[in-house]
């Protein structure tokens, strides 16, 4: 039984071998709004890095619309865009909380596909992400920076 214990514990710090983070999603900036958004945005995620260039994230914030979303996707961060302290990354995933009209799914679709632009900021186990989110137009929603802070582990 300890053994399978040792094992188990042995293949997660192998599944996350590029590194463990936590990020704090903090706040985000509506380009050109054409009405009101709520620009303070708690949150908790987590990165897991498979190595240096490829991640699984998943998480849960409150929206801009004041909603729960949740997200869940992949992060590819290639070798050739890393400038010491900065990186550039895509996101890639699911999104749920906004009105998606035809893209999304679920019943009331709410649930629908991102993919992001990220620059990451590191210094040793601290960092800040930007990530431009595109506009979701059947929620009238303008492009977006969102900001996460991060810690790894």
């Amino acid at each position: 039984m300890a053994s399978m214990m040792v094992s188990t514990q042995a293949h997660a710090a192998d599944w996350c071998g590029g590194g463990l983070w936590v990020d704090a999603m903090i706040a985000s900036h509506h380009i050109h709004p054409k009405q009101s958004f709520e620009d303070v945005n708690p949150g908790l995620g987590v990165e897991c890095w498979l190595n240096g260039q490829w991640a699984v994230t998943a998480g849960g914030f409150r929206n801009s619309l004041s909603h729960p979303s949740w997200y869940g996707g992949g992060v590819w961060a290639p070798e050739f865009a890393h400038w010491g302290f900065v990186r550039l990354a895509v996101m890639g995933g699911l999104i749920s909380g906004y009105n998606y009209g035809s893209y999304g799914f679920g019943h009331d679709h709410s649930i629908g596909p991102v993919a992001a632009p990220v620059v990451m900021v590191v210094y040793k186990r601290v960092g800040m992400n930007f990530i431009l989110i595109p506009p979701i137009p059947s929620d009238n929603l303008p492009f977006t920076i969102g900001f996460q802070l991060k810690v790894g582990f």
